[in-house]
C-alpha cells in the first residue's frame, strides 16, 4: 500500500512509424495522379513538413499502439503484470467497439485494472495524460500506460490539397508511474464546442450505412489563429498554477501541426526556438501521436534528459486545447 500521497512520473516512452517517409515530392506524384497539383516547396511554406508516414493495408491504429507500447514498457523496465490502466488517446480507432484500449490490453496480456479511449482529436494525448495523472494521484492506480496512436490516412480526402498534405500516421506511448516525487506538475484542459466546425470530420454511421463526408475538413485560417491564442494562454495558466517561470523551462513541446503554429507560440510566450521541441517536419500533423512520438524523439537523441522541465500542449477538434507542465 502506498504510504504517501502519490504523484505520477514519465518512467518510459516508446514511438512506432509505419512503413518508411513519404516525402513532398512522392506525395506530390500521388496527388499527381488525382489531377492535384501541389509541390515541397508550397508544402513547406505552409507547414514546415518535408516528409510523413503512412499506414499501410496491414497497420492499424491498434497494431501502431501496441508496438510503440511495448517499446515504452522495455525502456521503463516494466511488465504487463505491473500496469493497470491503459488509456488510449485516438480519433481514428480500427473499430466502433471495443475500443483501442481494450485490444491494446488483450494482446499486452494485462488482466487487470481499467482501459478506455479518450477522443478529443490532436489534444487527445493531454487529456489522457492528465486522466491517468489524476487516477495515479488519487491512489486507484500506480502504472499506467498512456498512448495516442493514429492512421489519419483513412479519413484524408486525396482531392483535397489543403488538408492532405498535412497528416501522417504514427504513435507514441509513456508509462507513467506512482512516484514520491513530483513529475506531472499540473495541467490544464479546455473546450469550445461552439468551434466544432472550424476542424471536423462530420460522418458518421447509420443503418449501416456512412452518412455525411467521412474526411477531415479544416477552416486552415481560423484553426491556425484559435490554435495560437489557445496554446499560449493554456502555457501561461500552468505556470501560474505552476508558480513557475517561463525561463525555467527547458523545451516546449506544443502539438505537431504547423511549424508556422509551433513557432508563433513560443514567440508569444517570449521561448526561444532553442527551447523548442520540433517533430512535425519529419512526422506531420499525427494528431493525438504527435506530443508522445515528439517526447521520444527527442528523449533518444538525449535532448530531453532526466530532471528536465518541459511544457507539452495539444490543441484541435472540439475546439479542444490543454497543456501540462512535467518534470522528466
Amino acid at each position: 500500500m502506498v504510504k504517501y500521497k502519490p504523484f505520477s512520473k514519465i518512467v518510459g516512452t516508446g514511438s512506432a512509424l509505419p512503413g518508411i517517409p513519404i516525402s513532398n515530392d512522392d506525395l506530390a506524384l500521388m496527388l499527381k495522379k488525382n489531377g492535384i497539383e501541389t509541390s515541397d516547396s508550397w508544402i513547406k511554406e505552409r507547414s514546415g513538413i518535408s516528409q510523413r508516414y503512412f499506414a499501410s493495408e496491414t497497420d492499424t491504429t491498434c497494431s501502431l499502439g501496441l508496438q510503440a507500447s511495448l517499446r515504452a514498457m522495455e525502456d521503463a523496465s516494466v511488465t504487463p503484470n505491473q500496469i493497470d490502466l491503459v488509456i488510449v488517446a485516438t480519433t481514428t480507432p480500427d473499430c466502433i467497439f471495443p475500443s483501442v484500449a481494450c485490444q491494446i490490453q488483450g494482446k499486452l496480456g494485462i488482466d487487470q485494472g481499467a482501459a478506455f479511449d479518450v477522443q478529443a482529436v490532436c489534444s487527445g494525448f493531454v487529456y489522457a495524460l492528465t486522466i491517468a495523472d489524476m487516477f495515479i494521484k488519487s491512489g486507484q492506480n500506480s502504472c499506467a500506460l498512456v498512448i495516442g496512436a493514429e492512421t489519419l490516412s483513412d479519413i484524408l480526402d486525396w482531392n483535397d490539397r489543403s488538408t492532405c498534405v498535412l497528416f501522417g500516421d504514427g504513435a507514441g506511448a509513456i508509462v507513467l508511474k506512482s512516484s514520491s516525487s513530483p513529475g506531472i506538475l499540473t495541467s490544464s484542459l479546455h473546450a469550445d464546442g461552439k468551434l466544432c466546425n472550424i476542424l471536423h470530420a462530420p460522418a458518421r454511421i447509420s443503418r449501416g450505412k456512412i452518412v455525411g463526408k467521412p474526411f477531415a475538413i479544416m477552416d486552415g485560417k481560423e484553426v491556425f489563429r484559435k490554435a495560437v491564442d489557445a496554446l499560449t494562454s493554456s502555457a501561461e495558466e500552468v505556470l501560474i498554477k505552476a508558480d513557475i517561470s517561463k525561463e525555467k523551462v527547458d523545451w516546449l513541446i506544443p502539438h505537431q501541426a504547423n511549424l508556422r503554429i509551433l513557432r508563433a507560440v513560443a514567440k508569444r510566450l517570449g521561448i526561444p526556438d532553442s527551447k523548442l521541441i520540433e517533430t512535425v517536419c519529419e512526422h506531420a500533423n499525427t494528431s493525438a501521436a504527435s506530443v508522445p512520438l515528439a517526447i521520444d524523439t527527442a528523449r533518444k537523441d538525449e535532448r530531453i534528459v532526466k530532471g528536465n522541465l518541459i511544457l507539452v500542449q495539444g490543441v484541435g477538434g472540439g475546439l479542444s486545447w490543454g497543456s501540462s507542465l512535467i518534470n522528466m
